[in-house]
């Protein structure tokens, strides 16, 4: 990673776990695994999970907006195979020693050959079966369309997935860290999800929050079932 990338706004640190897992709809125990590592039981007591994911800040741990990027596309390999992390550490390592791709869940990489080879080696790693292989490229592709890549090839804008079981191809909401300080919005206006729902919690009516943001009713549903959703 470059100087300019290790000091770009993108990189720094912007979101707590709790937050971060908030936003993407995953576990909060599955990002910190990501991020934190975990133990796991072996026959000599005990071992530990390296990270994957690694914050500009550890203690406690921070992510910027790269590491959202890397839980989303982590979350892809988790989806409907369950993630095993050594074996997608092994197919990282593969890319970054073998492909030369550093950081390939940031790289647009992923949508050319190095991500086909990347799953192809992943697939293996997990013994997916032919279908569950093309199964698998699906759910990624799915999830790589929802991340926008800047003119260095690097993530600029994500557009997170409504709910935990959300197959949508909608984009309403975007997370950009040149707009809101980084918080999830609607696209079409720029307001917080986050502001829109804390009127309705207030007591305010749905066509009363569209109208002072000029917004369409369906826009102020979307904005409070994104930050209701599990």
């Amino acid at each position: 990673m470059t100087t300019a990338a290790n000091n770009e706004r993108r990189n720094k640190p912007a979101y707590g776990l709790a937050e971060a897992a908030r936003y993407l709809k995953l576990p909060g125990a599955t990002l910190r695994s990501w991020v934190v590592g975990r133990p796991y039981p072996t026959a000599r007591g005990g071992g530990q999970f390296k990270p994957l994911i690694h914050p500009p800040a550890r203690k406690p741990p921070v992510l910027s907006f790269w590491n959202l990027v890397e839980a989303h596309v982590l979350r892809a390999l988790r989806a409907d195979h369950g993630v095993s992390i050594g074996a997608v550490r092994k197919a990282l390592a593969y890319a970054e020693t073998t492909l030369r791709i550093e950081r390939l869940l940031l790289s647009k990489e992923l949508r050319t050959e190095g991500g086909r080879i990347f799953l192809q080696r992943y697939g293996e790693l997990v013994d997916l079966s032919a279908s569950g292989q093309m199964a698998l490229r699906l759910i990624f592709e799915d999830h790589l369309k929802r991340v926008e890549w800047g003119e260095w090839m690097f993530p600029i804008r994500l557009y997170p997935f409504m709910s935990s079981e959300s197959t949508s191809t909608a984009r309403p909401i975007a997370i950009d860290p040149a707009v809101a300080f980084g918080r999830p919005v609607l696209v079409r206006i720029g307001v917080t999800t986050s502001a829109i729902a804390e009127r309705i919690d207030a007591g305010e009516s749905v066509s009363d929050v569209a109208s002072d943001y000029d917004l369409q009713v369906n826009e102020v549903e979307e904005a409070v079932r994104y930050e209701r959703a599990a």
